[in-house]
């Protein structure tokens, strides 16, 4: 593992945060998770607007702006020198005062983790995973908009641990309205007379760049896909189902609450996709 933190490219065990930084303290900053691979960054431009959008969101400034950022991402994964890696992109709001007055911080800290990362084992994604609906609601979009990639993942974190609590891999969260806004960490899709759904980020979904990745993808191969609402009933009564995000990739899902989905996983759709994605990736990545 390397970290810049500071100005500097040190070795994992040496990167320190000042306990009164108000991200450690508060959950105060944002984040991105970026993955490099075949010695390609994924979709870095975009990830790096999106950065810049949370940051604004939470009036949060970026030290020495998007290109100073970009840098500090390439210095990171050239220090750690392998070709598939994932990056943990964090701006926090830096060190100040007990209290959770963010003008007592007068300079934000950005913080870059370049490392290995398998979210499932290989076995696991092979015969597809088992999904529970989380009893924990997404907060609704007038409280936190889920487009904000802030530090605060505890109903993630608190929704995963019920998941595992089950003896299940992950968990599906719903929203107020008991529309499905997506996975502990991952995006959600639905495979239905073959064509793709996933929910629209006013249901509670992150809009993510895998996400982006596979609508882009199925216009390619020709394959239907809309964003709409989804209930756990259309995950039930899908053909395929599978979750995207930058660290676990494209995952198929083998079943919902205990209960099958489709006649294989990953489904005939699901493995198009597979193994159309990393010639899609390496076309939208930035070597480094």
């Amino acid at each position: 593992m390397k970290v810049w933190i500071d100005g500097k490219v040190v070795d994992g065990p040496q990167a320190r945060v000042p306990v009164l930084d108000h991200g450690f303290l508060y959950g105060d900053g944002v984040f991105e998770g970026i993955r490099v691979r075949e010695g390609r960054i994924y979709k870095l431009e975009g990830h790096l607007r999106r950065l810049a959008a949370s940051a604004r969101s939470i009036g949060l400034e970026l030290p020495g702006g998007l290109e100073a950022i970009r840098e500090i991402v390439l210095e990171t994964l050239r220090a750690l020198g392998r070709d598939d890696a994932y990056v943990r992109l964090i701006v926090s709001r830096g060190e100040g005062a007990l209290g959770v007055d963010p003008s007592t911080c007068p300079s934000p800290r950005v913080v870059c983790i370049a490392d290995a990362l398998r979210i499932f084992p290989p076995e696991l994604l092979a015969r597809g995973i088992d999904l529970v609906t989380a009893s924990l609601r997404r907060p609704a979009i007038d409280a936190l908009d889920p487009r904000v990639k802030s530090l605060n993942y505890l109903n993630n974190a608190l929704a995963k641990q019920e998941a595992r609590r089950q003896g299940a891999d992950d968990a599906l969260l719903l929203n107020a309205a008991g529309l499905v806004a997506e996975a502990s960490v991952a995006n959600v899709f639905a495979v239905t007379h073959g064509g793709l759904a996933t929910p629209p980020p006013c249901d509670g979904a992150l809009a993510g760049l895998t996400r982006a990745g596979v609508l882009e993808l199925a216009a390619e191969l020709g394959i239907p896909a809309q964003e709409h609402s989804l209930g756990r009933y259309d995950l039930l009564a899908a053909d395929e189902v599978f979750l995207t995000g930058s660290g676990a990739g494209i995952v198929p899902v083998r079943s919902l609450d205990g209960q099958r989905i489709g006649a294989a996983s990953p489904g005939p759709l699901t493995a198009r996709i597979l193994e159309a994605f990393p010639d899609y990736a390496r076309r939208c990545g930035t070597p480094f």
